[in-house]
């Protein structure tokens, strides 16, 4: 489906209007409602995850509370997803895997960086931030680690800070999955209190738009080839 790549942001718009009606107003409403709420001021790096559950059930939460990317680092795991935890999540999100190099967190986090991101480690053994405490004026990428091992050391060196759950119990950690809910919920919650410009440009809006009505509408990709064809013929005929 590459056909839609490059494409002017007035013909993205009368794309969309074309795709629209093969699905309910109620359901395009809803599409409205939600790309509203989305946001890419804050997204979420996992190294190494391998756990099929683990994996599912942070792109459940991030999907639920807003987040619209999500980086995924493959340096010796390759990552899962069970589709009876995810409830079909994954096709809501934007996913960027890093798996082409030797050193695909170091890949991963300076692409991060040079997107004006500050680079949050979560681990329980630096004492800078909570979720309560972490400024959130910049762009902000959390980054989680394997469930046995935590972050790498790459990964820790390359942070500008890092973030932890403050508890009170003999267990020193929670499970990634439930963690990862613990920050999305209190940072994403922030954020729109916050006057923080958090939400999608109009631009990126629609392109997540189309890809949504894509991915709900069967053989979609006939209907964009139409639509694009039909569009050039008459752009054609009027030259």
């Amino acid at each position: 489906m590459n056909t839609v790549n490059n494409l002017t942001a007035e013909t993205t718009d009368r794309l969309i209007d074309y795709m629209k009606g093969c699905i309910t107003e109620e359901r395009f409403r809803k599409f409205q409602q939600t790309i509203g709420l989305r946001t890419r001021h804050l997204t979420l790096v996992l190294e190494d995850i391998f756990q099929p559950h683990n994996a599912s059930a942070v792109l459940r939460s991030c999907e639920c509370f807003g987040i619209q990317d999500v980086h995924i680092i493959e340096n010796r795991n390759k990552y899962e997803v069970n589709p009876d935890v995810a409830l079909g999540s994954s096709k809501w999100l934007n996913m960027f895997t890093y798996n082409g190099s030797t050193d695909n967190t170091r890949s991963c986090l300076e692409n991060l960086r040079k997107q004006g991101y500050r680079l949050v480690a979560t681990t329980p053994h630096k004492d800078d931030f909570t979720p309560e405490t972490l400024p959130l004026g910049q762009k902000t990428a959390l980054i989680f680690g394997t469930e046995l091992a935590g972050l790498t050391a790459v990964a820790l060196e390359m942070a500008d800070d890092f973030i932890k759950i403050p508890m009170v119990g003999f267990t020193e950690s929670l499970n990634i999955s439930v963690s990862a809910a613990i920050f999305i919920q209190s940072l994403t919650g922030r954020l729109r209190n916050s006057a923080v410009p958090w939400q999608l440009t109009r631009e990126e809006q629609s392109e997540i738009m189309l890809t949504w009505l894509r991915n709900s509408i069967k053989r979609s990709d006939i209907m964009v080839r139409n639509f694009l064809g039909n569009n050039t013929l008459q752009g054609n005929q009027t030259e």
